[in-house]
């Protein structure tokens, strides 16, 4: 991934400027027609909230023919490589032949022998520093931790992640995942932790954890998992998540409660997720099929219409691909000009930091 402090607008400035012939480019008939015969694909992970998969997988079984298997949809990242651990031998529904988990999540399923190579049609868009060179992972989208205040019972909405702290949001504070294993709560407290490094990100992981410690010890935080359903019971009345999931979470609750979405001042983590696809994928064409469709223009604007950035998001707008509409549903493109995209090895090392001394430095059992 990018180097230290490169900011959302870096990425998008450099990502998908290599050659755009391929982008239109279709799956081939045999592909196809093994897909069909092969009738199912089996995936994990993915609530129809997020990004805009509903729509993304409705779109596919319309568009193929072809059934598809949801295995639970609010699994964390840890829960769908554990899953593809448990069904090596497996052939039959439980076992995923896709998976959409956290970027530090690919090079460790690579390394394990957990999933297989291919390369899309549109492969020359997506952004090198978005993909493993072999095939083995690639980028799909991106977004950036941001705070959903609930306005019914939060009257001044934090502003940056020291505010959090402030007596005003006693028993408020949620995490929109556990951080023992989510990507997207590990993310969060990777985010606070490098606002309070003053964006240094070797110390964010134990800053993180310190501040989450500080934050629990005040009686601030909500060892509750956060997501639209306890936000609008009101238990968790701020939650950090990725900037797509508050907007679409905040979207069907319909303005009960109305909600903000706050993308803070300092300490804006922005997080690529990959896909992939297992090594003992039961319908191996089927989903290189599906990885087909989501990185077909079809698939990337399903994605931006659930308020993800996709990764062939410049490639869509240099060619005029982007509705309007999509556009102006984005928050504001200033907030996101201090975002970070953390390396792998930054990632990589903040995970290990918070997975294992989340329990030793913050004791908060998150469920």
């Amino acid at each position: 991934m990018l180097k230290n402090a490169h900011r959302l607008l870096s990425l998008t400035t450099a990502v998908l400027i290599a050659s755009t012939s391929l982008a239109a480019a279709e799956p081939s008939a045999e592909l196809i027609a093994a897909a069909k015969k092969e009738g199912a694909l089996t995936t994990i992970a993915l609530p129809h909230s997020w990004c805009g998969y509903g729509d993304v997988i409705a779109g596919f079984k319309a568009k193929y023919g072809i059934e598809v298997n949801e295995l639970n949809p609010d699994a964390s990242s840890g829960d769908e490589i554990e899953a593809i651990k448990a069904n090596k031998g497996n052939k039959g529904p439980q076992a995923p032949d896709v998976i959409d988990v956290g970027l530090s999540f690919g090079p460790s399923a690579k390394a394990e022998g957990l999933i297989q190579p291919y390369k899309v049609s549109t492969w020359d868009s997506i952004p090198a520093e978005a993909k493993d060179a072999e095939g083995y992972w690639y980028g799909d989208y991106y977004g950036v931790l941001a705070f959903m205040v609930n306005k019914d019972l939060v009257k001044e909405s934090p502003k940056d992640w020291k505010d959090l702290l402030k007596s005003d949001y006693a028993n408020a504070v949620a995490l929109a995942g556990d951080p023992r294993s989510a990507n997207q709560a590990v993310q969060g407290v990777y985010a606070a932790g490098l606002s309070a490094a003053k964006g240094d990100a070797a110390k964010a992981g134990e800053e993180g954890l310190k501040f989450f410690a500080e934050l629990n010890k005040a009686g601030n935080f909500v060892p509750v998992i956060g997501k639209a359903a306890p936000f609008a019971q009101g238990s968790t009345p701020i939650i950090i998540a990725w900037d797509y999931n508050a907007l679409s979470w905040g979207e069907s609750l319909k303005g009960n409660p109305p909600y903000e979405v706050v993308v803070p001042q300092s300490g804006v983590v922005a997080g690529v997720y990959v896909q992939a696809i297992s090594a003992f994928a039961p319908h191996p064409n089927a989903a290189k099929l599906w990885m087909e469709y989501l990185y077909s223009d079809e698939g990337q604007l399903g994605w931006l219409k659930g308020y993800c950035h996709p990764i062939r998001f410049n490639d869509l707008a240099k060619n005029n691909k982007i509705p309007k509409a999509l556009l102006d549903a984005l928050p504001p493109a200033a907030s996101y000009e201090k975002a970070v995209f953390p390396t792998l090895e930054e990632q990589a090392a903040g995970k290990t930091a918070i997975t294992t001394k989340w329990d030793s430095v913050v004791g908060a059992n998150v469920k």
